[in-house]
């Protein structure tokens, strides 16, 4: 899906952005340009990188050894 029709930029672009270590729309601008002309894909930007940040810390949270009591 396009996330950015300034640039044309999809999901999978941002989403490698993100992945290759992104964490702000800013940054997401300067990596594929999505966010940097209009403006108004920022919030589906932001929605991306939370949506990353989210499942990064659920796999670490599945990594956690169990509390053993």
């Amino acid at each position: 899906m396009y996330v950015c029709l300034c640039v044309g930029a999809t999901t999978h672009t941002v989403s490698e952005c993100v992945a290759r270590g992104a964490s702000t729309s800013k940054e997401v601008a300067a990596a594929c340009g999505a966010g940097a002309d209009c403006g108004r894909c920022r919030r589906t930007l932001r929605a991306i990188i939370a949506a990353s940040a989210d499942r990064e810390a659920g796999r670490e949270a599945e990594l956690q050894p169990a509390a053993s009591h």
